[in-house]
């Protein structure tokens, strides 16, 4: 329906004459209201070779305003300043303009029929056509309902899934703007769907907030498997199948370093020596459960091995016997410690074994007579048999992998005996070059909120089992996992997320052919600004999201991030999303941040954005042909994420 003509062209707008038989704002079409008249809403007009251009309102004025004395009354000419958007043929939509119209070209509403040519290609319209309601709400088709458009009034609009789906996703806005509302809404759309296989999905929510179990009540989708997830929960919680665990000896060499703030230069190399160390001991320990005198053999290693490095260095009998006997007491201590490890036995055997090294640190002016020497001789006798030479040698080339397991009780019996092998050879300052890192590593031993990562499941050694134990098996693949992570601390945040981000990461690279394409993986990583960082105060050394950001999709990894604080992410992360729901921002600091990565984000859209009443966003990338301004529809139930009522909690009866 004609509602008015051009009357002036520019390269960036048009000015429209609203003809005078229309005296209101609405007009009724085929049974449709359609509201012209205000602020955001479309309208078209052709240009010379017959494309549509659809155009937005951007300002609405009456021409008695220019008059000295207006009549301000409804039959006065009025003009709209449209902002042209984009060029529709018969087969598609494209952003921008080739041609513009002509002046006196009539200008006419945009239906639902033109909107929805618009939105949705020539292929989704015939898929549409040919399939039945499944049950009277829901289409048995790849499209979700989103929300009511607030350029077209009253107009439901519905995204495909595959589009917003198949690339990274942000979900930005302040505090209270609804974007926990939108994230459960699209998936609450996506599990009612008849047609949706349980096979086939598997959804991460890193729920920082701990909001949106409330949203996920398994009673509402018993076809979908639901599973809550929450480190170290208490002894007496009667729900102990959610406890979620991230082991430690999935930990990769980087991200131990990372979590005890390991110095590249020193901590580094002395931290992978004890790994190596504690998987060593582990081993014998295991070993000796076949071969009983392997743990003796290990540790007469050890002591004939440090002796031997003191007597190498040529230092003087006084010097060299002083630094044996401090060894010596040094390694009674670390004996006990491991002492409920080993038999009485092979304890009292090594005992008395450093008892006689004691005995023979003494000098008589200044010599000691080989004393040292005598005794090595002996206690290499306790593994001279090849049989036994070659278990020392299988135990001592056994080297730490991050799948392997170990236990991290022997963690300070290990980092014991590397300071005492470095002190061997010399280096007498290892003690003060590792202090920070000795720290770190009693807080992962003793911290409660660390015990998480301390868990030893019997039925978890190797990553292999730990993604079956978090997914599920292919009979049964858990759909939605929420992982409640509001008690966290934020270095314990940060670990849980990128540890576990990295782990998932490193399964999809090792799908192959087409089944990279199966089984997608979607992280929806919540309050994101906590753990995605920019700045260098990032505890890990290389940031796991930015990978997954630049290669995740061709592994089906997919991100979709939610944060109030887009100028604290990542620039590499945000850069890489393609699909955009942005609620109310208000800061101009996150606005200018988001202006300067997304460069298509134009003057108009950051207006709509700072203006956007809560649950209204700006759906914007992939999933549209062109920006759309959207109230989104209320989740039911809702996340528990609503503001506390002021008047009702202090004037309480």
């Amino acid at each position: 329906m004609i509602i008015g003509k051009i009357v002036a062209i520019d390269y960036n707008k048009f000015k429209v004459q609203i003809s005078a038989e229309i005296t209101g704002n609405v007009i009724n079409s085929l049974g449709k209201i359609y509201y012209f008249g205000n602020i955001g809403s479309y309208l078209k007009v052709n240009n010379s070779i017959g494309e549509t251009l659809i155009c937005e309102v951007v300002s609405i004025f009456d021409e008695d305003k220019l008059d000295k004395n207006p009549s301000f009354n409804s039959n006065n000419i009025r003009s709209l300043i449209l902002k042209p958007i984009g060029t529709k043929t018969n087969k598609s939509f494209s952003l921008g303009v080739g041609i513009f119209p002509t002046l006196y070209n009539d200008v006419s509403i945009v239906t639902h029929e033109d909107l929805e040519a618009i939105l949705k290609s020539i292929e989704e319209i015939e898929l549409e056509s040919k399939v039945d309601y499944a049950d009277g709400k829901h289409f048995v088709h790849n499209d979700i309902y989103l929300g009511e458009s607030k350029n077209l009034i009253q107009y439901k609009m519905n995204v495909n899934i595959t589009k917003l789906f198949n690339i990274h996703m942000a979900v930005l806005g302040n505090t209270g703007s609804g974007k926990s509302n939108t994230i459960a809404h699209i998936f609450q759309e996506i599990y009612k769907k008849t047609s949706y296989s349980a096979k086939g999905s598997c959804v991460i929510l890193f729920d920082v907030n701990g909001e949106y179990k409330n949203a996920f009540p398994k009673t509402n989708y018993s076809e979908i498997n639901i599973r809550y997830l929450k480190p170290n929960l208490y002894q007496d919680d009667k729900n102990q199948d959610d406890k979620f665990y991230l082991p430690y000896f999935l930990f990769n060499l980087d991200e131990w370093c990372s979590f005890l703030m390991a110095s590249d230069a020193t901590q580094r190399p002395f931290w992978s020596k004890v790994l190596d160390e504690c998987y060593r001991f582990y081993s014998a320990i295991t070993e000796s459960q076949e071969h009983n005198n392997i743990i003796r053999i290990y540790l007469f290693h050890k002591i004939y091995d440090f002796v031997s490095n003191v007597l190498k260095r040529g230092l003087n009998d006084t010097e060299t016997i002083n630094i044996i006997n401090n060894l010596a007491i040094d390694f009674l201590d670390i004996l006990k410690e491991i002492k409920s490890n080993l038999d009485e036995s092979d304890y009292n055997v090594i005992k008395d074994a450093i008892e006689e090294l004691k005995t023979n640190c003494t000098v008589d002016f200044g010599n000691n007579d080989n004393k040292v020497q005598k005794f090595l001789e002996k206690i290499q006798k306790n593994y001279d048999s090849k049989e036994e030479q070659k278990e020392v040698e299988n135990i001592m080339n056994k080297q730490f992998n991050k799948n392997i397991f170990y236990s991290h009780k022997y963690l300070i019996f290990a980092t014991k005996l590397c300071l005492n092998k470095e002190k061997s050879i010399g280096n007498n300052r290892i003690g003060e070059y590792t202090s920070t890192l000795i720290t770190r590593l009693n807080v992962f031993l003793n911290d409660p909120e660390c015990q998480f990562m301390r868990e030893e499941n019997c039925e978890i050694k190797v990553e292999e089992k730990y993604i079956e134990w978090l997914l599920g098996s292919e009979k049964k693949r858990n759909n939605l996992i929420i992982i409640d992570t509001s008690e966290l601390s934020r270095d314990s945040l940060e670990i849980l997320t990128s540890i576990l981000c990295r782990i998932l990461f490193d399964f999809r690279k090792k799908q192959v052919g087409s089944k990279r394409r199966e089984n997608p993986i979607h992280l929806i990583l919540d309050e994101a600004h906590r753990y995605i960082k920019k700045d260098s105060s990032y505890q890990f050394k290389e940031n796991i999201f930015e990978k997954i950001a630049r290669e995740g999709r061709k592994y089906s990894l997919y991100l979709l991030i939610s944060s109030q604080r887009p100028s604290e992410l990542s620039p590499t992360v945000l850069s890489q999303c393609s699909n955009f729901i942005i609620h109310r921002i208000l800061n101009e600091r996150d606005i200018n941040y988001i202006n300067a990565i997304l460069p298509y984000l134009s003057d108009d859209i950051s207006s709509k954005i700072k203006l956007s009443a809560p649950g209204e966003a700006v759906v914007f990338g992939n999933c549209v042909p062109m920006p759309m301004h959207i109230k989104i529809q209320k989740a039911n139930p809702e996340p528990n994420s609503q503001n506390c009522i002021i008047h009702e909690q202090w004037f309480k009866n």
